[in-house]
């Protein structure tokens, strides 16, 4: 069963090249919406607070403020609709799930760049 899993998984979802990020990156995503026929693109600027899973299957949540109310995304890494992922900052982070950081606010919730 986990053969069959994995031989479609490899057969049919397209694979895209995306560069290097992980938890703590400012990272912004570009997607597309379809509302009716019209289509258009947007995009979604956070701070990545996980990557889980592997392969075609693997997921990361994107943290961003609007305002005062802090909103969270799921996105999957095969999603069709994402056109690019762009990496705005390296962050410097010692864990790699960093859900700690929803309770954070104000200078405490900055996160400091890595160079390099």
């Amino acid at each position: 069963m986990n053969s069959l899993v994995k031989f479609v998984q490899d057969e049919f979802v397209e694979k895209k090249e995306y560069p290097q990020f992980g938890a703590g990156d400012t990272i912004t995503v570009y997607y597309e919406i379809r509302e009716g026929e019209k289509k258009r693109t947007q995009f979604f600027r956070g701070v990545v607070l996980q990557r889980k899973g592997s392969g075609s299957s693997e997921t990361f949540t994107i943290r961003k403020m609007s305002g005062t109310i802090g909103v969270e995304r799921i996105f999957p890494i095969s999603l069709p609709a994402l056109q690019k992922i762009e990496v705005n900052k390296k962050g410097k982070v010692r864990r790699a799930r960093i859900f700690y950081f929803r309770g954070l606010t104000g200078r405490k919730a900055r996160i400091k760049e890595r160079r390099g």
